[in-house]
């Protein structure tokens, strides 16, 4: 199922718009639904980020190499 969104952008946007649409070779549509679910899922990783955050910090894992070696 599909729904149909009219946006309004500025102008400086669009043209940047129509730039990456002719150098991918895809349609506005395409390259706009890309932007908003990478948008999303940056937003979603944040929020998860913000509530697991105290949680290990009090676990003691602080950094990348803390996760490895708890997971290793």
């Amino acid at each position: 199922m599909r729904a149909t969104l009219t946006i309004s952008l500025p102008t400086n946007l669009v043209r940047e718009l129509g730039r990456e649409t002719r150098a991918r070779g895809a349609t506005r549509s395409a390259v706009v639904r890309e932007a908003l679910e990478d948008h999303l899922w940056r937003l979603r990783c944040e929020r998860v980020e913000r509530t697991l955050e105290p949680l290990a910090r009090r676990a003691g894992i602080y950094t990348e190499e803390d996760v490895f070696r708890l997971v290793s």
